[in-house]
């Protein structure tokens, strides 16, 4: 939900919501987003129950990156393709290092395929632990073909690919 936003709620009002409001919050703009057909998701299942999730879109759904002082420092050129990004992972807990995160991640990259490709980029952790979880690891996408193409921030990387 944080890419997904234009800018950071101000700290004057985020302070005055409780964490149960701040969740509905997060939840409301979400299906917000969903309902007006600007939400991409990847839900991975075992056995019927939902275990991982990969959330991906086109440039457009993820504005705040832009925005971003690291990434306007990057200078990157995607002039002339589709720019797909890959923001978001999460797995749940007994289901981590199983492959459930690589799955998503196929997945999203066979959905952007389908929806006539371009560039996609993402921002993998370079360590294991807390980024990877939610970032994925650079490993993961480098098997999948992507290249770093810089340093972002102090744990993550970005990659990317034409698909």
């Amino acid at each position: 939900m944080i890419f997904q936003r234009p800018g950071p709620i101000p700290k004057k009002e985020r302070e005055q919501w409780t964490k149960k409001q701040r969740i509905a919050k997060d939840r409301q703009d979400k299906k917000d987003l969903v309902d007006k057909g600007c939400s991409h998701g990847i839900l991975v299942y075992s056995q019927g129950e939902p275990v991982g999730w990969c959330q991906f879109g086109p440039r457009e759904e993820s504005p705040r990156i832009d925005a971003g002082r690291v990434y306007k420092k990057l200078s990157l050129d995607s002039r002339g393709k589709k720019l797909w990004r890959i923001t978001c992972f999460w797995v749940e807990r007994r289901h981590r290092n199983s492959g459930v995160a690589s799955a998503a991640l196929n997945a999203a990259l066979d959905s952007i395929r389908k929806r006539g490709g371009g560039l996609v980029e993402a921002y993998p952790a370079t360590q294991k632990g807390f980024p990877a979880d939610w970032f994925g690891t650079l490993s993961m996408f480098e098997k999948e073909g992507f290249g770093v193409v810089a340093p972002f921030g102090k744990d993550n990387v970005l990659v990317r690919r034409t698909i």
